[in-house]
């Protein structure tokens, strides 16, 4: 089987007659394919679905994609189904993503993904770039699970590396790395006491106004989750603009259900996360 060279690039903008956001370009190749963009009317975003029409990420494949938000557009990007990366076919082998936003001051851009599923024996590289200029706002999730529950197969991959790197203007905010065993998570979740089917997710948030108040109410609520192995922490960005939220949760579900009220949480100071991703 052939590797991918996937390849996706998204322009939303504020049309000048009513100013609902349009997809102003768009280009694609497998194995991202675009589902018919759906307008919530009632939060004025533009729910984008991105499909994987293949079986998941395989051996080799690389992946690239970049995604600008105008000024006045508002975007919620997502995709229908978890992402799953299957078993490398040698030792050397592994799939690699690059991921790169851009909002403009005035755009809203909310990215949404079903969690990462990676499979015994994969291997799996994905870099994100995430850039708000000020007066922009976005919100960025990012969940794995441990792999097949259901299969009995957790725990089981090769290597995984998610990188993120966030940026306001010319001021870099954030820059982590994770580059951990399965083990090594694996330990991290049972000192956590969330089980062996326990689930991370990882969250920031930007938005204008947020470094006017280093300790925010809304920061206690998030902190109210920790019920039933869920733990969650937040902590402010350099200059203030934003904020990393980690949470670990003891199983798929949980997970989703936690970012669910993370979300919830945070709409007062940002009205586009009330937009429901599962509308379509």
């Amino acid at each position: 089987m052939a590797d991918f060279h996937g390849h996706l690039s998204l322009r939303a903008a504020a049309r000048p007659d009513d100013g609902l956001t349009s997809l102003a370009a768009q280009s694609f190749r497998a194995p991202y394919h675009l589902s018919k963009p759906y307008w919530d009317a009632d939060t004025r975003t533009l729910v984008v679905q991105v499909v994987n029409p293949t079986a998941g990420i395989l051996s080799g494949d690389r992946l690239e994609s970049a995604v600008t938000v105008e000024a006045g557009a508002a975007v919620l990007l997502t995709t229908p189904s978890a992402s799953r990366v299957f078993r490398m076919r040698s030792g050397e082998d592994e799939a690699r993503s690059l991921q790169h936003f851009s909002v403009a001051g005035g755009g809203w851009l909310e990215v949404l993904p079903e969690p990462l599923v990676p499979h015994r024996g994969s291997r799996f590289h994905q870099r994100t770039v995430l850039e708000v200029a000020p007066g922009g706002a976005a919100f960025y999730a990012d969940l794995l699970l441990p792999g097949r529950v259901a299969h009995g197969e957790v725990w089981g991959w090769d290597r995984l590396v998610l990188e993120l790197e966030v940026r306001s203007g010319t001021d870099l905010l954030l820059r982590e790395r994770l580059d951990q065993s399965a083990d090594h998570l694996h330990a991290l979740a049972t000192l956590a006491g969330s089980g062996e089917t326990a689930s991370f997710g990882n969250a920031v948030f930007l938005a204008p106004g947020l470094a006017a108040d280093p300790v925010p109410p809304w920061r206690s609520a998030l902190h109210d989750l920790q019920t039933d192995g869920v733990w969650i922490g937040a902590s402010q960005l350099r200059t203030g603009a934003g904020w990393s939220i980690k949470f670990v949760a003891p199983d798929g579900p949980r997970l989703r259900r936690t970012l669910a009220e993370i979300r919830r949480i945070l709409t007062p100071h940002a009205p586009h996360l009330a937009c429901d991703a599962r509308k379509l």
